[in-house]
């Protein structure tokens, strides 16, 4: 049984996309001319991006798949100066996952000791992929602990850390852009009645910024390299959230962005929604099983 367990492991990357899901059941598009596209030709647009953002709904099957496709695409493409930037790891774990990346501790550790997320089987092959490949794979994410006290006590709270403890973070203060962004949250939190107070934003705001940070501070010792970043569509959506804290950190930073969305009208996409959320957007089929 312990041997079948450890080859079951060892195989997963192809078990799990060893079923190549079919182009029927996603359907790419270029938004500025808001014709059908191709993950090939996203990575043939590389060569004026430094930096892909890839949002998602986190528990699209299709989504993953295709985050594996273009992750091996740019790193065939630039072999050795590709990386993997994650909301899905926390930047305390970094140490742990790049103990991982180098062979030096055993993977169950690395998932109870980094904080891997509960469906962390649909990042598994990225991971790996990375770990074959000797790429880096960046922790991009706030720690939770801390964006829970912010929501708890405000963004001034995070003065009374510890100077490792802000290292974990990006530059104090954090920006709280006002605007289109605060606006689009506050909606999406179901009006200001539903927030409490600013802490919410503010949460999210730290959130976005060090992974802003985190993948400016990759970029500017490894200007060469293609990072693609996975988050959650909100995060990168017409290019505010992350994006727009990435700029702040890394002004001269080239940035692509995609979004992927279930849509069960994958043929006629309505336009009017989906021109200003990415340069690429991605619909999958609603109808495949959820992870």
């Amino acid at each position: 049984m312990k041997s079948f367990i450890i080859l079951l492991l060892t195989c997963l990357p192809s078990i799990v996309f060893g079923q190549d899901i079919s182009a029927e059941h996603y359907k790419t598009y270029n938004t500025s001319t808001q014709k059908p596209a191709t993950i090939a030709d996203i990575i043939n647009q590389t060569n004026k991006a430094d930096v892909l953002f890839f949002g998602e709904e986190h528990n699209d099957s299709t989504a993953h798949y295709l985050e594996y496709i273009l992750f091996k695409g740019l790193a065939e493409k630039y072999p050795h100066q590709t990386a993997l930037s994650m909301e899905m790891f926390q930047t305390d774990c970094q140490l742990v996952l790049n103990e991982y990346l180098n062979g030096l501790i055993r993977e169950k550790n690395m998932i109870s000791d980094a904080r891997a997320w509960p469906n962390y089987t649909d990042y598994r092959p990225l991971v790996e992929l990375a770990k074959s490949n000797q790429l880096a794979v960046i922790a991009a994410n706030a720690p939770t602990r801390y964006t829970n006290m912010v929501t708890r006590n405000g963004l001034n709270s995070l003065q009374l850390l510890s100077t490792q403890a802000k290292s974990y973070l990006a530059p104090l203060p954090i920006d709280t852009a006002t605007g289109a962004y605060y606006d689009k949250f506050v909606k999406a939190m179901g009006g200001h009645g539903a927030m409490a107070g600013m802490q919410l934003y503010q949460s999210q705001n730290l959130w976005d910024a060090t992974m802003g940070w985190s993948i400016a501070q990759f970029f500017k010792t490894h200007p060469n390299f293609k990072i693609l970043q996975l988050n959650g569509g909100f995060h990168s959506e017409e290019k505010q959230g992350v994006v727009n804290q990435l700029k702040k950190y890394a002004p001269n930073v080239r940035i692509l962005t995609i979004a992927a969305y279930n849509d069960s009208n994958p043929n006629n996409p309505d336009w009017v929604k989906y021109k200003q959320l990415a340069d690429y957007i991605i619909l999958t089929d609603p109808e495949l099983a959820k992870n």
